[in-house]
């Protein structure tokens, strides 16, 4: 089985749905641009948010167990995915690869 590494790209902030929609929170998310987590295809690395976990596991375990290719041809590398959690509030785009 490989190893998957999982790289925090990009994260967005809508203030307006926010605002909007969410009830106040204190605490929402410990995701930093950069941040690099490691995966052994079936465990959520520690200090990964669940909720990107649970949009991510299934591309991180296909990739892990050699597979790829999603979507026909989707991604440049195709032992590679770029994945979004799904907090529709602040989500996070995560960039998860197979290590070589």
């Amino acid at each position: 089985m490989q190893k998957i590494k999982i790289t925090v790209m990009k994260q967005t902030i809508y203030p307006d749905l926010i605002e909007q929609y969410e009830n106040p929170i204190t605490h929402a998310c410990d995701m930093e641009v950069g941040q690099v987590f490691i995966a052994n295809g079936w465990e959520k690395p520690d200090g990964l948010c669940q909720s990107a976990w649970d949009s991510m596991s299934p591309f991180v375990m296909t990739l892990a167990h050699g597979g790829g290719n999603f979507y026909d041809g989707w991604m440049k590398n195709e032992k590679s995915a770029m994945i979004s959690c799904n907090d529709g509030f602040r989500p996070v785009s995560f960039y998860i690869e197979v290590i070589e």
